[in-house]
């Protein structure tokens, strides 16, 4: 099945994609272009697998000191300025 594109700014991007990309054609560009993005999707990590990490790290640094005065801090912080 044929696919034509209607849209002069889609068929304009499909042309600098070509040339980008050393395709032969538009139909390639456009085919190597959708054939990336889909495998980009299909090995795209869940989020919670991002965020493990910075998970890790945040336990690591353990809860917040419930009797930490952040305004006491800033004062002291700008005294000497």
């Amino acid at each position: 099945m044929p696919l034509y594109i209607r849209d002069d700014a889609v068929d304009a991007l499909a042309e600098k994609v070509r040339k980008a990309t050393g395709a032969k054609s538009k139909t390639d560009a456009v085919r190597k272009a959708l054939q990336a993005q889909l495998d980009a999707e299909n090995n795209r990590k869940p989020l919670l697998e991002r965020l493990q990490p910075i998970l890790e790290r945040a336990d690591a640094i353990g809860e917040p000191d419930p009797d930490f005065d952040m305004k006491k801090y800033t004062d002291e912080m700008y005294e000497g300025m």
